[in-house]
Formats: structure tokens, sequence, C-alpha cells
């Protein structure tokens, strides 16, 4: 699943990789850990893949030896695989590893599908739960005092996500907040800050056209004399 979280931040942007790996961090810590020694293999696997490509230095100085950092740029086949993982709404969206992941990127995705995820996640905890409730139950007279603190811990860790899950999803069914068109850079494109055309508006004089005096010719009379025969 951090390929679908590596996809989601590119859109937003090129980014080199110590800038995704705080992104990460600061977007997904609360329900991963990413370190170097993740991240890069999976940044070369969606190389291979076609989904990502590494652009020239930006310029920067990078960590140890002061080495320009490579930028990791969003390719069309990346963007396209981006939108199927936003549209997945199966079992592999309800996990624990991949649920978070996905509530990151609500924002751009359709209410059908982050309806159908948020029940799907919340029928796979009240199964959790039941299970949960059946175990103390069963072996609550075995369990020593801790092990049995630590099942009820995790039972009451179901319930609040169960509770929250139930708010959400009221709130997607009375007041749907429609996706976001998702905000992908073009790829070494700088924008064209294209000044209107300020066009001064001609201001033809008309042309004066004098008229034409014409004299008239004053044609002489021809005295023709008559012959005389």
């Amino acid at each position: 699943m951090l390929e679908f979280a590596v996809l989601g931040l590119l859109t937003e942007g090129p980014l080199h990789g110590y800038e995704l790996r705080k992104r990460l961090s600061t977007r997904f810590g609360a329900v991963r850990r990413v370190s170097f020694g993740s991240l890069y293999p999976t940044l070369r696997r969606m190389q291979s893949l076609g989904w990502v490509e590494a652009g020239p230095p930006d310029g920067r100085p990078g960590g140890l030896g002061g080495r320009s950092k490579v930028v990791y740029e969003l390719t069309a086949e990346g963007k396209e695989r981006f939108a199927e993982l936003l549209g997945e709404a199966g079992p592999s969206a309800w996990e624990d590893e991949t649920f978070g992941v996905h509530v990151a990127f609500f924002a751009q995705t359709d209410a059908v599908t982050r309806l159908r995820v948020l029940e799907g996640r919340r029928g796979r905890l009240e199964e959790r739960r039941e299970g949960l409730r059946a175990a103390l139950a069963r072996m609550g007279e075995r369990m020593d005092l801790y092990t049995e603190e630590l099942q009820r811990h995790g039972l009451d860790s179901v319930d609040r996500e169960v509770r929250w899950l139930s708010e959400l999803i009221d709130r997607e069914r009375t007041t749907p907040v429609p996706a976001q068109p998702t905000n992908v850079q073009p790829t070494n494109a700088q924008p064209t800050n294209a000044q209107p055309t300020n066009a001064q508006p001609t201001n033809a004089q008309p042309t004066n056209v004098q008229p034409t005096n014409v004299q008239p010719t004053n044609v002489q009379p021809t005295n023709v004399q008559p012959t005389n025969r």
C-alpha cells in the first residue's frame, strides 16, 4: 500500500526522495512508519512498472555529500494506476494496512466508493468485535489479569472505531461531499503567464472626401458656312 500513498502524493507535484518521505510521515505517520529502506526500493519498482520516472536533479543540495536530489514525477500510467486504486472498494480496502491510506485520499474519491469502503470496514470490525467478545466470555476465567486487560483494551479500540465509522457513514448518507479533481501538475511545464492583450480601439478618422468640382466644358458652337454650289 506504500505504492498507493506515493502515487497519491506525486499527483500533487514532483518530489525528491527526502521530501516525499517527510510528506508520507506527515500524512500517514499515525497509521504506518515509512523508512528510506522501504521507500527507495518501492520507487525503483514503480519506475520499472512505468508509474514513476526519475527526473534530473533539481539543483538543490542533497543530504550527505551535498549531491543534488533526484526528482520523482508521475507518468501517465501512474495517474491511471492511482485512479484505479482510488476506485477500489472491495475487501482489500478494508484491511488494517490499507484502510487508512484510502481515507487519506477520500477527498479525491467519489461518494459511492467512500461509502462502500466505510461500510465494508465497519462490517469487518463488527466481526472482529464479536470474536473478541466471544473469546473473553470463553477464556475469561482462565486468563491472567494482564491478558484479560489487553483483550479488553483491544475490544474498546474496536468499539471506538465502529462508532467513528458509523458517524462518518451517517454523514456520507446525509451530506455527501463531491470528489475533488486530482491536482496533477504538468511534467516539466512552466506555467505561461500570458498577459491579456490590451487592444486599443482604432479611432479611425473618417476620410473627408472633397467633392470634385467638375467645371462644365464650354463648347463653342461651330459656325458652319453653307457651301455655295
